[in-house]
């Protein structure tokens, strides 16, 4: 009586709270043996046992020295949907659901016989009667039996399907986009070291795809629609890639897609893909009335498993998808090292703008423009930037202003311009006052576009104390109908400050933007093909054409020059049709600071 008092008092006393499953057999176990240790008349230890296993929540059977179950408590046959009676005479192992689980049960009872091990514990399938299979939490242990050095398997079960389902559930988020239920990120990271990981003559090919102009649906049609697309355009992919040289499909973010393949293949079998995936994607599908067919870039690289690892490989399709688009999207681009040394030099140099024009390493260059009807007289000096590279030499802006485009660099170089540019036009007219020439600057796209330009040239202007009169800004076609910025509000703004602003054009499509857009233009530079044409001779049609361009210039009171004049025949040519002014080697190529100030005074004597 006192044994059964003390483990009725340790199962009453649970405050209230579930006692968890490995408390509950331990005590179960501990009532079993404490009774055969304490009884030497086992009828009464027996009773108790059978009340606390027939109460017990935890599944429970208890089998013969062979595993065959000879009892089962009601838990048990509730948790496996049957009566507990139809449990006996089973084996054990035979609950099992598949032939594994089976196998570890087997496995489970061999140890508890042979090696003396008195707990088993595992996660395994069991076959429910009527809803198929249950994952369970088993343990397998065993009881002393009656006799000297004899046991009994005894197996405890309880219920962890919706523990197990939850967390496959995590799982699968963990490693699954949600929206398209593609791997994500993590998981096509994790399969791409996989891949990599292995030798042999085997080829790895990853391809980046990017859809084009995805903000153009997801803006005009509604996150909605965006997100249906996506999901088409994950079925579509999954079509063409899966099934073909291990191929998989991931959703990386947004609207961007990889592909990894591994196996015996070609370049051009992976090019061929890669089109036909172009080719779907480009098929429309219809989603609330709208037939939406989308345009995809894709950066691919192929190369041996074994040549490099999964950073080199990342970064190979990031830049050859970059070159795709800016090939003008639509199409692939397979990764070329060679290319790829070659721009990782401009890179570089991209990457160090910014420090080389704190440390000094730019300077101005000029480029005079001198009346065609007396080159002795100075008309504008145009001024440059050149980049002083402590390794490579002089650069011209040409080389690097691309550069500081895509590394947002052009704001910082251009103010640098129009301030030095505006302190040598000062330091001209101390110097050689109404002979000193106007100061032109040719403004780059990005600075063209940028909404505070008015404010950056007024504020070197106040700076220098000089009238906006003596400074021109050029531009050109593209930055006057770039969508993006205000230039035509800046050039009336800058206009009405009395800045002189310049169009350089190359054909009448660009001249007439000026009375398209009511642009205060008071010059045009005549530039390219239509100068080019008139350096060895006088071809009837190409004359015809550049005296159309000079009179309706003069129809629109513009004042009319011309660049990259290389010779004073063909100087001559210009100014018998018309052209007032020109700038080229001519006259000379460019000149440093010293070298301007020189040539202004000649000019000026």
């Amino acid at each position: 009586m006192d044994v059964a008092r003390r483990w009725a008092a340790t199962l009453a006393d649970t405050k209230g709270v579930s006692l968890p499953q490995e408390q509950l057999e331990q005590l179960l176990l501990d009532v079993a043996q404490d009774a055969v240790r304490t009884e030497p008349n086992h009828q009464p230890a027996l009773l108790r046992f059978t009340k606390l296993y027939s109460a017990s929540p935890v599944g429970i059977a208890l089998a013969d020295s062979d595993g065959v179950i000879v009892e089962a408590n009601a838990a048990l046959g509730k948790l496996l949907g049957c009566r507990p009676t139809a449990l006996r005479g089973r084996p054990i192992a035979d609950l099992g659901s598949s032939d594994h689980d089976v196998a570890r049960l087997r496995s489970g009872l061999s140890q508890l016989r042979k090696l003396g091990q008195q707990t088993q514990q595992e996660r395994l399938l069991l076959d429910h009667s009527e809803e198929g299979t249950l994952w369970v939490d088993v343990t397998l242990t065993d009881l002393p039996g009656d006799r000297p050095g004899s046991a009994y398997p005894v197996l405890m079960v309880s219920d962890a399907n919706e523990i197990h389902l939850l967390q496959e559930q995590l799982l699968h988020q963990n490693v699954h986009d949600p929206l398209t239920g593609l791997p994500n990120a993590t998981s096509f990271g994790n399969a791409l070291e996989t891949a990599l990981a292995g030798s042999g003559r085997e080829q790895v090919a990853l391809v980046y795809l990017d859809v084009d102009g995805f903000k153009v649906i997801n803006d005009g049609l509604g996150a909605g629609v965006g997100d249906q697309v996506l999901r088409g355009v994950a079925t579509k992919l999954k079509a063409v890639f899966t099934g073909k040289h291990n191929g998989s499909v991931a959703r990386l973010s947004g609207d961007g897609f990889a592909v990894l393949l591994r196996g015996e293949f070609t370049p051009t079998q992976v090019i061929a893909l890669v089109e036909q995936a172009l080719e779907e994607l480009a098929e429309p599908i219809y989603l609330g009335g709208h037939g939406i067919g989308v345009s995809a870039s894709a950066g691919i690289v192929v190369r041996p498993v074994t040549d490099g690892g999964p950073e080199e490989l990342l970064r190979a399709a990031e830049i050859a998808l970059h070159r795709a688009k800016e090939a003008g999207k639509a199409q692939w681009m397979l990764f070329d090292p060679e290319l790829d040394a070659r721009d990782r030099g401009r890179y570089q140099l991209g990457a160090v703008i910014a420090g080389a024009l704190e440390n000094g390493e730019f300077s101005l260059i000029y480029q005079p423009t001198v009346k065609l009807a007396n080159t002795d007289q100075l008309a504008a000096v145009n001024a440059g930037l050149r980049w002083n590279h402590p390794e490579r030499g002089e650069l011209d802006s040409d080389e690097f202003y691309p550069l500081a485009q895509t590394t947002g660099m052009t704001i910082p170089l251009g103010r640098w311009l129009l301030a030095e540019s505006l302190a040598a036009t000062a330091r001209w007219r101390r110097r050689f006052g109404e002979a000193a020439p106007d100061v032109c600057v040719r403004l780059p796209n990005r600075l063209a576009t940028e909404p505070d330009l008015v404010l950056l040239v007024k504020e070197q202007l106040d700076r220098h104390s000089l009238p906006a009169q003596a400074l021109r800004l050029c531009t050109d076609r593209e930055s006057v109908l770039d969508p993006r910025g205000e230039v035509l509000d800046s050039f009336a703004v800058l206009s009405d400050l009395g800045a002189q602003l310049v169009l350089t054009i190359s054909g009448s499509a660009d001249l007439e933007l000026i009375p398209q857009h009511r642009l205060p233009v008071r010059h045009v530079i005549l530039s390219g093909a239509v100068i080019d044409a008139l350096a060895d001779g006088e071809d009837e049609a190409d004359v015809r054409h550049l005296s159309q361009l000079v009179t309706r210039a003069k129809e629109l009171k513009l004042r009319i020059g011309a660049e990259g004049v290389r010779s004073h025949e063909q100087a001559e040519r210009l100014r018998r049709l018309g052209v007032l002014a020109a700038r080229g080697s001519f006259v000379a190529d460019s000149a440093t600071g010293d070298e301007v100030d020189e040539l202004i005074e000649r000019h000026a004597h």
